[in-house]
């Protein structure tokens, strides 16, 4: 499941981002946040890498879809 969500969201890659819309910046947002989650859960052993990872996930993910 993991791969195939990531397969997907990189297939759509530029579709998603706030200068496109209100629906496509929350798909594009629930998206960075659902693969800052799989991080979390993929290193969810070691917590405080898992945090700092899903953390900066998260930032760069939403960070990207602010300038694109």
């Amino acid at each position: 499941m993991r791969i195939a969500f990531l397969a997907r969201l990189a297939s759509h890659f530029d579709e998603y981002g706030y200068s496109k819309g209100l629906l496509p910046a929350a798909i594009g947002t629930l998206a960075v946040l659902v693969t800052a989650a799989l991080v979390w859960c993929a290193l969810h052993r070691n917590r405080p890498l898992a945090v700092t990872a899903a953390g900066l996930t998260s930032a760069l993910g939403i960070g990207w879809l602010a300038f694109h």
